[in-house]
C-alpha cells in the first residue's frame, strides 16, 4: 500500500463514542480529512445526527447504535460497516463512563460498570474490529485514555484504574500485532470539559485547582484533539505503535510554573 501521509481519503474509519465530546471532535475531524466515518453511540438520535454531518461534509457514513458492554452489539456494528463499505481501516475508542465518590463507600457494583465500560469496552472493540484489520493486514487503532492515567483525581478512583489500564493494553496489543500491519496507540487528553465530566469543573475548586496546574491557564476545547488523532490515523504515523500522546497544556510537565 503506497505512503498517503496524513492523507485520508479512501479511509473508512469507526468512531465508538462518537456522538459527544472529544469523540464527536475525532469523528467530524477525521471526516474533514477526507475519511469516511461512522460515528456510533447508544443514543439514536445522536446518532443519526452526526451521520447527517458527515455526510453534508461529503463524506460517507452509517447510522447505527452501538453498545460497548455487549459484544454483539459491536459485531453488529462491525457488520454494517463491511456490508457498507467493505473495510475498516481505522478505529477510535472514546466511549466512557466516570462517577466520583470516596474510594472507601465505592461499591463493587460502580467499579464493575466503570472498568467494563472503559477497560473491557476497548478490549471488545479492538477484539471485533482487530480481528478484521489483522486479517486485512493494515489498520489504525486509537485509544482515549486521560491524564487521569497518570496522576490521581481526588475520588474518581475507578475512573482512573480504568484509564491506566487502557494505556497497558494499548501497548500489549501494539506489541502483539506489530508485525502484522495494525498500529495501536492512544491519545491522553488532559482537562477537557465534556458532558461526561463537566460537573466536575466548571466553577467548582476542583476545576480552580486543575487551571492553576495547568501551565496554559485554560481547559482544552475537544478540537484540540483532532490533529493527534489524525496522525495516528494516518500513514504518517506508520513506524508509531504502543505510544500515548499526551494533549495536556502543559499538565505533566509542570514542576514550579514561578
Amino acid at each position: 500500500m503506497a505512503y498517503r501521509g496524513l492523507d485520508l481519503k479512501g479511509r473508512t474509519a469507526v468512531v465508538v463514542g462518537g456522538t459527544s465530546g472529544i469523540g464527536r471532535a475525532i469523528a467530524m475531524g477525521l471526516a474533514n480529512a477526507g475519511a469516511d466515518v461512522v460515528a456510533s453511540g447508544r443514543r439514536p438520535d445522536q446518532v443519526k445526527a452526526i451521520a447527517g454531518e458527515i455526510e453534508a461534509m461529503g463524506c460517507r457514513s452509517l447510522s447505527i447504535t452501538v453498545d460497548v458492554n455487549d459484544r454483539a452489539s459491536l459485531e453488529h456494528l462491525l457488520s454494517a460497516v463491511l456490508d457498507a463499505f467493505e473495510k475498516v481501516d481505522i478505529l477510535v475508542n472514546s466511549a466512557g463512563r466516570i462517577k466520583r465518590g470516596p474510594t472507601m463507600d465505592s461499591s463493587e457494583s460502580d467499579w464493575h460498570e466503570i472498568l467494563d465500560t472503559n477497560l473491557m469496552g476497548v478490549l471488545r472493540a479492538c477484539q471485533v474490529f482487530g480481528r478484521h484489520m489483522l486479517q486485512k493486514g493494515y489498520g489504525r487503532i486509537i485509544n482515549i485514555t486521560s491524564l487521569n492515567a497518570f496522576v490521581a483525581l481526588h475520588e474518581v478512583a475507578a475512573y482512573a484504574a480504568s484509564k491506566a489500564a487502557v494505556q497497558s493494553l494499548t501497548r500489549s496489543l501494539a506489541i502483539e500485532w506489530a508485525g502484522r500491519g495494525v498500529c495501536v496507540n492512544a491519545i491522553a487528553p488532559g482537562v477537557f470539559p465534556t458532558a461526561l465530566n463537566s460537573e466536575l469543573l466548571q466553577g467548582t475548586a476542583r476545576g480552580q485547582e486543575l487551571l492553576m496546574r495547568t501551565p496554559m491557564k485554560r481547559f482544552g476545547s475537544a478540537e484540540e484533539v483532532v490533529g493527534a488523532a489524525i496522525l495516528l490515523a494516518s500513514d504518517a504515523a506508520s513506524f508509531m505503535t504502543g505510544s500515548v500522546v499526551i494533549i495536556d497544556g502543559g499538565f505533566l510537565a509542570s514542576g514550579v510554573n514561578q
